[in-house]
């Protein structure tokens, strides 16, 4: 059995020699934020890279001139060797990910290259740090008009947390917005007027309007007038979903909330609101919805980041194969497929 490979895990508290790496995150991360970075890239990039100071200490690499591109080889080798310790769950004794890995690298990137900008260096040891490819992933799960009913029906809008949480379900189920957009949602970004929701710094710092529908907007109503006011506690800085504390919901808190409905609903589907976003996204694809549009809707920088949701929508491609593989047999199937694909293309069939 190969012997198990851990990593210390890094802490805010450590001392930082006056020239090893840690004396630098500092500064380093200063740059990224007067350049507009968000607080989440800060501390994710500060928690990579204090992982790499201990892993450095460990094998008596003192100061952060002493970092060659050999040792940049070492440390990439042994994420790639690395299990997860006691303690993970189900991830115990699994290898990290491609992705996670490309996460703890690519920041030494970053590091090294602001080093040497900034003289330092003498020169960039990671300049020809290869980063592991990223492997593009299909959504897990993505749940049908039935299983999503199913999980909208789980929460008791008799009680008022029930409620609460029913319109959160329902409002990221319209929008397709992130967990971190529908935590942060305030009162004045929701226009029932003319049925839209204005997603203020979503990922990118990106603001975004987008539609959100009757039936999310009748819950959400509801929620403010009959729950929220029992919620709220003065200073009210007014945002829409709240704990029974008054405060905005934390991002954990909303996570587990859908994670405990969807166990609850039975469909035997793992998620959290990742799914619904996923869900939407496919749901209206197979409804016929331009991909650009729904590339707006979600937020994404790139076209590419939308286009996996073309490979989770099959539709298309079932009716296709039902018309034209060569087991097919003129039954109900493939005359439905045909009715299919004259609605959903606009075309004829002889």
């Amino acid at each position: 059995m190969a012997k198990r490979r851990t990593t210390p895990k890094p802490s805010a508290a450590l001392s930082a020699p006056p020239l090893s790496l840690l004396s630098f995150v500092d500064p380093f991360l200063e740059s990224l934020r007067v350049r507009n970075y968000s607080e989440a890239t800060l501390k994710m990039r500060e928690y990579y890279l204090t992982a790499f100071h201990l892993w450095l200490l460990e094998r008596g690499v003192e100061e952060v001139a002493e970092v060659t591109p050999q040792i940049l080889e070492r440390y990439r080798r042994h994420l790639s060797h690395y299990r997860q310790a006691k303690g993970k769950g189900q991830r115990e004794g699994q290898p990290l990910s491609f992705r996670s890995q490309h996460g703890h690298l690519l920041p030494l990137r970053a590091f090294f290259k602001w080093m040497a900008r900034q003289r330092h260096l003498l020169y960039n040891p990671a300049s020809e740090l290869d980063l592991p490819r990223l492997e593009k992933r299909l959504p897990k799960h993505v749940l049908t008009v039935s299983e999503v009913e199913q999980l909208l029906a789980c929460p008791d809008p008799s009680a008022p947390l029930g409620l609460r949480d029913r319109t959160l379900l329902e409002v990221v189920y319209s929008t397709g917005m992130r967990r971190s957009e529908v935590a942060h949602l305030k009162l004045y970004d929701l226009d029932s007027e003319r049925g839209t929701v204005f997603i203020r710094l979503g990922k990118g710092k990106k603001d975004r309007v987008v539609p959100i529908g009757a039936r999310a907007l009748a819950w959400v109503e509801k929620y403010v007038a009959e729950v929220r006011p029992l919620l709220a506690m003065e200073p009210d800085e007014g945002y829409v979903f709240l704990s029974p504390g008054g405060q905005a919901l934390s991002l954990s808190t909303v996570t587990g909330m859908v994670v405990g409905y969807l166990k609850a609903s039975g469909i035997g589907k793992t998620g959290a609101c990742h799914l619904l976003r996923h869900t939407c996204a496919t749901l209206m694809l197979e409804g016929g919805a331009d991909i650009r549009y729904i590339q707006q809707l979600l937020g994404h920088a790139e076209l590419s980041t939308t286009e996996i949701y073309t490979q989770v929508s099959i539709r298309r491609l079932k009716a296709v194969h039902t018309l034209t593989h060569p087991a097919k047999s003129e039954t109900h199937a493939s005359v439905d497929a045909r009715k299919e694909l004259t609605a959903l293309e606009g075309t004829s069939f002889p």
